[in-house]
């Protein structure tokens, strides 16, 4: 397999700048989603890395080799792309083998690439059907299979999984999270899901207007986000946000409140020293419900959405601010009741004003 290295790659068309200065090294064997909201430039990059797009500046290396003006077929990388890219006309066999019949590849080793892809993926029995006698997910395993037979260096995954139906989504999920792990192969995806980020990942890189805002592993990401995007962009529901003045610091708490919050001390890691406001930042998973006058957060029910497993509600605060608390139980609550809410400081996230602003800027 192979590691991939980019220092400071850059795409620009014209006089506008999509990827504005991406560095980032990925080991061999790891699988590395790349995360972000449409036009974040996560696709862009991931061209670029293919050789489907050319890089305006910086280096893109491959096992330590500068890869920026070879064509695709000599980078050693295969790509499956979200529309399956496969040959209507042609039965899965053939479609298997196409890159290799094109490379004049001897029959014996084209059959044994494609059996042996065919058992990987578990479509021995799928061999001599055409594209139209599938499923969406059978036609996405074909597309993965045509980049399996290739033994390329890094895969690459373009949203492969757009197109399927949520229940077909979780099965793809968990085929290609066992097939990383079958191949040991380095392996770079590109979604808008979270979920699929936060289940396939070793490691994520959420990006946000063609710049990295932070880059770790799933549970680093998700319990130590390093900005307010970041914070807000992975976990669902999404993070609550309040407003809150800063009443006393220290070198490790601030302690914090407005008209909707009792005060508390919450760690700051150092990021609000000077600041006179931030925002504090609390996960619906994180609130549980209080006795009636004893909780942190008092609200009223807007709605509730009782899903089994879980409940989740939006409330309105006090101060007339919205909030979401997601219970981990089934639980009764009509619009209109008051609901007292507690969380544990600890899990809370402190992000200074200037910050947030200079981010949104």
């Amino acid at each position: 397999m192979a590691t991939l290295k980019l220092t400071d790659v850059r795409k620009s068309y014209g006089k506008v700048d999509v990827i504005k200065g991406v560095s980032l090294d990925i080991q061999d064997g790891e699988f590395v989603v790349f995360v972000g909201p449409s036009g974040c430039g996560k696709s862009t990059l991931l061209r670029m890395i293919s050789g489907l797009e050319d890089i305006t500046s910086g280096t893109l290396e491959i096992d330590g080799a500068r890869v920026n003006d070879l064509p695709p077929k000599e980078r050693g990388i295969a790509m499956v792309f979200q529309s399956y890219a496969i040959f209507p006309h042609m039965t899965v066999r053939e479609n298997l083998a196409f890159g290799l019949t094109i490379a004049r590849a001897p029959k014996a080793e084209k059959d044994a690439k494609v059996s042996e892809a065919a058992r990987i993926l578990q479509m021995e029995h799928l061999l001599d059907r055409r594209p139209s006698q599938l499923s969406g997910g059978q036609r996405q395993r074909v597309a993965i299979g045509r980049a399996i037979v290739r033994n390329p260096k890094v895969f690459l995954f373009d949203e492969p999984l757009s197109n399927l139906d949520a229940a077909l989504r979780m099965d793809m999920r968990m085929e290609i999270g066992k097939l990383h792990s079958q191949l040991g192969a380095t392996m770079i995806y590109v979604t808008h899901d979270q979920v699929e980020a936060m289940t396939l990942a070793d490691k994520i890189v959420v990006l946000k207007e063609g710049r990295v805002m932070q880059v770790g592993s799933p549970m680093d990401l998700f319990h130590e986000p390093a900005n307010r995007f970041v914070a807000g962009f992975l976990g669902a529901p999404s993070m609550n946000f309040l407003d809150v003045d800063v009443q006393a610091r220290d070198a490790r708490e601030a302690r914090v409140a407005n008209a909707a919050l009792e005060p508390i001390a919450v760690a700051h890691k150092g990021r609000i020293d000077g600041a006179a406001s931030a925002l504090l930042g609390i996960r619906p998973q994180h609130v549980q419900a209080a006795e009636p006058g004893t909780g942190m957060l008092h609200g009223t029910v807007l709605l509730a959405e009782r899903l089994g497993s879980e409940t989740v509600v939006d409330l309105r605060l006090k101060d007339g601010s919205k909030f979401i608390a997601a219970f981990s139980e089934d639980m009764v609550l009509e619009p209109g009741m008051n609901l007292d809410l507690s969380f544990d400081p600890a899990q809370a996230h402190l992000f200074p004003m200037a910050a947030v602003s200079r981010e949104v800027a």
